[in-house]
C-alpha cells in the first residue's frame, strides 16, 4: 500500500493559495496551479518507486512461548531489506533510513497505549522492541505486523502487512513463588518439620512425660497420674499431613480488575504461594474453582515435587462472567472432603443477596471443617469513601462507597460469629499474610 505523508499533503496544500492568486491576477495562466499539483504527484510517485519494495522486506518476530500473568515482556520485530555488495541500493529499491512497526494483539495483552514503535535502519536491518503486559490468562495471539517506511524524499509511505498468528501462553505468575515461598518457609513454616516434641502443641499424641512447670495444665492426664502416683502430662507432636483446600471463586465479581489484574489472578498467585509452603511443610493441598458450577477440582497432592500439578490445575481455571452459585459449589466441595480439612476460600461480596447465600452455604461447611475466607481489600472504594468531597457528585460517591464498605463489614462480622476465619488484605500483601495465617493456624493446632 502506498499513500502520501504529511509532508506531501502540506506541499500540495501550499499550491492552493498560489493557484488562487494566479487565477485572479492572470486568468489566462490558471492551469499553472494544475502543473503544481502534477509536479507534487509525480514526486510522490517517484519517491514511492525509490523506496524499498514491500515484497523485498523480510520480517520476523521473537516472543516468549509462555509468560506469567501481570508480567511485562517485549516482542522483538526483526526487519531486513536486501542491499548490494557495497551496502547500497539493489534493483528492488533503496533500503529506508527509518522504519515503523505496529502489532495487532488480542485483549489478553496490554500495550499500555503504545503498540507503535520505530527505529533507524542500519545496513538495511533493524530490530524494534514493543513492550506488552500480560493481563489475562489463556492463549494470547499476535496477529498482524504492519510495517511502513518512506522514500528518500519523505513524500510517500510504503506499507506492508504480514500475518503471523504467533501464540503466547499466559500462565499463573509463579516467578516469585519459589523464592518467596522458600523465604517464608524458612522464616515461619518450620513448625512441625523436624521430628521433635512440642510440649502443649500439635494434635498427635506421642508419649507421657512428667509434668514440668511451664507446661500447659490442660495436658495433664489425671487418670495416669493417679495410677502412677505422680503428675504426668501428655506430649504431642505436630501433625504434618493436614489437607488444605484452596476454593477459588471465578465468578463475575472476581473477574473485575484490581490494580490492573483480575482479582482471581491475584487470588491464584496467593493460593499457589501458600500451597508451595504447605507442601514443603508436609501438608497436602488441592485446588477447587467454581462459578455458576464447579469448574476445576484437582487431585490432592503431597510433597514439594507435586507443586507443578497444582500449577497446571491453576492454569485451567477460566474467567466466568456469571454469578457464583455458592450453594452448589460448597455443597459439592463438602461431599468431596472425607476428613477434617482447612478450606481457604477466595471470594468477594458483591451484594447482600449473594452474601446471604454464601453465608448459608458456609454454615454447612463450618460444621466439620476449618474455613478461612480471603477477601481482597478494595483500595479504590476506600479512597472514594474517605476523599474530601468537592461537589454533589463526590458526596453521592462517598455515601455509596460507605454503604458498600459497611455491608462488607457486616458480612465479615457474621462469618466470624459463625466460626470462620477472615483475612482481608491488599492485593500486594495477600500472599504473605495468608502464609502467616496458615502457619498461625498450625501453631494453634486448629487444623
Amino acid at each position: 500500500m502506498i499513500y502520501p505523508t504529511a509532508r506531501s499533503v502540506i506541499l500540495m496544500a501550499l499550491g492552493a493559495p498560489a493557484a488562487l492568486v494566479i487565477g485572479v491576477v492572470i486568468p489566462q495562466y490558471w492551469f499553472l496551479g494544475l502543473i503544481w499539483i502534477a509536479v507534487i504527484t509525480a514526486l510522490i510517485l517517484l519517491d514511492a518507486l525509490s523506496a524499498g519494495r514491500p515484497a523485498s522486506l523480510d520480517a520476523e518476530l521473537e516472543k516468549p512461548a509462555t509468560i506469567g500473568v501481570g508480567t511485562p515482556f517485549t516482542v522483538t520485530s526483526r526487519l531486513r531489506f536486501p542491499t548490494g555488495p557495497d551496502g547500497g541500493a539493489t534493483d528492488r529499491g533503496t533500503a529506508p533510513r527509518r522504519i515503523e512497526v505496529a502489532l495487532s494483539v488480542d485483549e489478553k495483552l496490554d500495550a499500555g497505549g503504545g503498540r507503535r514503535a520505530g527505529a533507524p535502519m542500519i545496513d538495511g536491518q533493524a530490530e524494534i522492541d514493543t513492550a506488552f503486559t500480560a493481563n489475562r490468562r489463556g492463549t494470547a495471539t499476535i496477529g498482524h505486523l504492519w510495517t511502513r517506511w518512506t522514500g528518500p524524499l519523505g513524500l510517500a509511505w510504503v506499507q506492508k502487512r504480514d500475518y503471523f498468528g504467533a501464540e503466547i501462553v499466559v500462565t499463573p505468575n509463579i516467578a516469585f513463588i519459589r523464592d518467596k515461598g522458600i523465604q517464608l518457609y524458612l522464616r515461619d513454616a518450620a513448625h512441625g518439620l523436624i521430628a521433635q516434641l512440642d510440649r502443649g502443641d500439635g494434635t498427635e499424641f506421642d508419649s507421657m512425660t512428667e509434668f514440668q512447670p511451664g507446661m500447659d495444665r490442660r495436658t495433664i492426664d489425671w487418670k495416669q497420674s493417679a495410677r502412677h502416683t505422680e503428675l504426668l502430662a501428655k506430649e504431642y507432636r505436630t501433625e504434618r499431613n493436614n489437607h488444605i483446600v484452596f476454593a477459588l471463586d471465578t465468578g463475575r465479581t472476581m473477574c473485575e480488575p484490581i490494580a490492573g489484574l483480575p482479582r482471581i489472578d491475584r487470588a491464584i498467585s496467593a493460593a499457589l504461594l501458600t500451597a508451595y509452603v504447605a507442601l514443603k511443610a508436609g501438608d497436602r493441598a488441592s485446588l477447587f474453582a467454581f462459578a455458576g458450577r464447579p469448574q476445576v477440582a484437582s487431585p490432592t497432592v503431597a510433597g514439594a515435587r507435586a507443586f507443578s500439578a497444582l500449577q497446571r490445575a491453576a492454569a485451567d481455571i477460566d474467567y466466568a462472567p456469571e454469578e457464583s452459585n455458592y450453594t452448589l459449589a460448597l455443597t459439592t466441595l463438602a461431599a468431596q472432603l472425607h476428613r477434617r480439612s482447612l478450606v481457604i476460600a477466595f471470594t468477594d461480596f458483591a451484594d447482600p443477596t449473594s452474601a446471604e447465600l454464601m453465608l448459608r452455604a458456609a454454615g454447612r461447611l463450618l460444621d466439620r471443617h476449618l474455613v478461612l475466607f480471603v477477601v481482597l481489600r478494595d483500595a479504590e472504594l476506600t479512597a472514594l469513601a474517605h476523599r474530601k468531597p468537592e461537589d454533589s457528585a463526590d458526596v453521592s460517591r462517598a455515601v455509596t462507597a460507605h454503604a458498600l464498605l459497611r455491608e462488607r463489614a457486616i458480612v465479615i462480622a457474621r462469618l466470624q460469629r459463625m466460626g470462620a476465619h477472615v483475612l482481608e488484605a491488599g492485593h500486594d500483601e495477600v500472599g504473605t499474610r495468608l502464609v502467616a495465617n496458615y502457619v498461625e493456624l498450625k501453631r494453634r493446632s486448629l487444623l
